[in-house]
């Protein structure tokens, strides 16, 4: 057995090289494999391709933007016009009222910035002590060691030992639970409590009505910070170009990455509201001791302008208001398949979950024989459909279609 030379992310290092699914090409919503074989692109990626495959424009202001400046970094005082007119485009959003941006090289990235931003500016505020982190059992928030231990997954957090301290999860969705955590670690002790507004890798979860704005009433209760993951649903999955705008309730911080430039160039950030700009700003000789080597890439932004004028253009973020629910009626007319016990979701981020004897995972594995790819959720046993922004109706009733020719296969083998 001959293992391929990567060391594949979230798999399983022994798989055999010729069991991969080699992705060579893609436009629109499919993608092509090495034999030339067609799939409708389910997940648009991981989460991320809203504009969807093969799109020009943005390649094209790559291009141009890597013939003209390639990089340079932007520690210190240097900065360029791309990182800026991005910065731009997304504050005219509004995701946070009177906030400004920083910029990463992705989500998991963008967490840990978030995290250490937190502390910083509870220091700088002269409120030191305050350390902890409140979030929810089977939340998904990156795989840098600062996400990994707010992270409430299990499969996650175990193979890597003690993670950092003073980092506590609690029951998803009870507000009771997360004001009882308060209560137990000293509501002048909590720096922030940080949400998926949609719990995503963990199952696909909305939020209970109420539960948001809790979390938000909490947190100024006990002076600390809200922290929105929007790493997977900002512009425009919900149907809304933000999951803050999408349930009315305003973060102190939000992460970003995957749909600002639809994947076309690794680029995430966080939005800093005006909470926590307003202590890093109070002292002008104050230093702000963190960032990455290739925050504010020129070409990664570049990308993102592209993007983020597609997305307004097209109203795209519309057409997942459209959409979403065609595709969420579809999926709920297999309720009646054996194994198939719920269909939950918002705009085009759709999961079925299912009970023993069928597992997600076999029916994700199923489904690309019938020309379509899904994403298995183990964790809840659920699978996910969360296609780009520009789907059909035509393909979402091939999505569909495809889901219950995989069920009947599985139901055929259990």
């Amino acid at each position: 057995m001959t293992v391929p030379k990567v060391l594949h992310p979230f798999a399983v290092p022994a798989r055999p090289a010729d069991d991969f699914l080699e992705i060579v090409r893609a436009e629109g919503c499919r993608v092509w494999d090495s034999e030339g074989r067609s799939y409708l692109d389910g997940t648009a990626s991981l989460w991320y391709c809203a504009a969807g495959h093969g799109r020009r424009e943005i390649a094209e202001a790559v291009a141009a933007q890597m013939a003209e400046l390639e990089a340079y970094h932007t520690f210190s005082r240097f900065t360029n016009r791309p990182e800026q007119r991005l910065a731009e485009l997304l504050l005219e959003l509004k995701p946070i009222p009177d906030a400004r941006v920083l910029w990463t090289c992705g989500g998991s990235e963008a967490i840990d910035t978030a995290l250490k931003l937190a502390r910083a500016g509870h220091k700088a505020a002269g409120d030191a002590g305050r350390t902890v982190f409140l979030s929810r059992y089977y939340a998904y928030h990156g795989v840098m060691l600062g996400g990994t231990s707010a992270g409430g997954l299990p499969t996650n957090r175990d193979p890597y030992g003690p993670l950092l301290p003073d980092f506590f999860q609690v029951s998803r969705d009870s507000l009771a639970a997360m004001r009882e955590a308060v209560t137990y670690h000293g509501s002048e002790r909590i720096a922030a409590i940080i949400a998926e507004p949609v719990v995503g890798a963990g199952g696909v979860f909305p939020p209970p009505p109420g539960y948001l704005e809790g979390l938000r009433e909490l947190c100024d209760e006990s002076g600390a910070l809200l922290v929105f993951d929007e790493v997977i649903t900002a512009f425009g999955r919900l149907g809304s170009w933000f999951g803050s705008h999408h349930y009315g309730v305003t973060p102190d911080l939000m992460t970003f990455a995957k749909a600002i430039t639809s994947g076309y160039q690794p680029l995430g950030g966080v939005v800093v509201g005006p909470r926590v700009r307003a202590w890093l700003e109070a002292d002008e000789q104050y230093m702000l001791t963190h960032g990455s080597t290739y925050a504010g890439h020129p070409a990664c932004c570049a990308a993102g302008v592209a993007n983020l004028e597609i997305l307004r253009s097209e109203g795209l973020f519309e057409r997942a208001r459209e959409v979403g629910p065609r595709l969420r009626d579809g999926l709920e007319a297999l309720l009646d398949r054996p194994g198939v016990v719920e269909v939950r979701g918002e705009g085009l981020m759709q999961a079925v979950a299912f009970e023993h004897p069928v597992a997600a995972a076999a029916v994700a594995d199923a489904l690309p024989a019938h020309g379509v790819i899904g994403r298995a959720l183990p964790y809840a046993n659920t699978l996910a459909f969360s296609p780009p922004l520009v789907v059909s109706d035509a393909e979402i009733e091939e999505m569909v279609a495809a889901t219950a020719a995989a069920l009947a296969d599985v139901a055929a083998m259990v």
